[in-house]
């Protein structure tokens, strides 16, 4: 077995990478354990001495002194509450209003960037390697909004990066827009571990930053990317493919801003066979911004 001093510091790096990529987060052991066989050995270590132990069921009990007082026992209120809490049920409030101060404090995209690497009310933070922010320029009017980071996003510190950030470059210049001349972000600032879903209290707690990403970017035209992202906005409980291709308007902090969902890169790559509907919305965003833009 080759041990983690006999690698370069370059073949180490690409260990990690790989690692990363797997949605490994935590290593625990530099050895493998086996759980099981450990259980088994003390299982049976048990059940021998127990086998040991000579019966005394007819022997009475040692009293105990009278100095001796047992404390009382404190009534549980439920089974409940002998849980530890993880996730709340509901978002919590302070946290929220944490980040809405932070948002609403920041006069520009810069302050906000700022602001938002400095919050640590979101767990996700916790075990995200990179805060990912708003990349590119307000100044096209155009801004294009993914889910939450992907592993790549992660470990480059940008949105849309990796092989997905590729076919979006691809498709973004077949409707002749470049990466640099439009903004893009993400709903949610960090990967969540294991690229599970956030919760509904982290969606609510990262919603005041994305929320102010738009307000001060001011976007004439928003391009909603996948599944999750176009549900956060439209508030519908639809798939991508019922809210693809038809521009709607989404409310950010009492604005109306035109918007049009499709579907993810990642989406894309997965099941090639959608690009056609990929390929319908870009064509309907480029007519609405040459009339709007051009």
């Amino acid at each position: 077995m080759i041990s983690a001093s006999d690698l370069t510091p370059a073949e180490l790096a690409a260990l990690l990478h790989f690692h990363a990529d797997a949605g490994v987060d935590w290593l625990l052991e530099d050895e493998p354990v086996d759980r099981f066989a450990e259980f088994e050995a003390m299982r049976a270590a048990r059940q021998g001495a127990r086998a040991a132990q000579p019966r005394t069921e007819t022997q009475a009990p040692a009293a105990r002194p009278q100095t001796e007082r047992r404390p009382a026992a404190k009534p549980a209120s439920s089974p409940a509450a002998a849980l530890p809490r993880t996730t709340p049920a509901i978002p919590d409030e302070q946290a929220v209003e944490q980040a809405r101060f932070a948002a609403e404090s920041a006069r520009s995209l810069s302050e906000l960037k700022t602001a938002l690497e400095a919050f640590n009310g979101c767990n996700l933070k916790n075990s995200a390697r990179s805060t990912i922010f708003a990349s590119g320029t307000p100044e096209g009017r155009i801004m294009v909004i993914g889910p939450m980071p992907s592993a790549d996003d992660d470990r480059e510190g940008v949105p849309f990066a990796g092989r997905a950030g590729q076919l979006l470059d691809r498709m973004l210049a077949a409707i002749g827009l470049q990466r640099d001349e439009i903004l893009l972000t993400n709903v949610i600032p960090w990967r969540p571990p294991g690229n599970r879903a956030p919760s509904p209290p982290e969606i609510e707690i990262c919603r005041p930053f994305i929320e102010r990403q738009i307000a001060l970017a001011e976007p004439k035209a928003v391009l909603l990317l996948g599944n999750f992202t176009a549900r956060h906005f439209f508030g519908s409980t639809e798939t991508i493919h019922g809210l693809r291709g038809e521009w709607r308007e989404i409310s950010v902090l009492s604005r109306a801003i035109p918007a049009i969902a499709s579907l993810h890169p990642q989406e894309l790559l997965t099941a090639p066979i959608n690009k056609r509907l990929a390929w319908s919305d870009l064509l309907t965003f480029k007519n609405y911004i040459a009339g709007k833009l051009g």
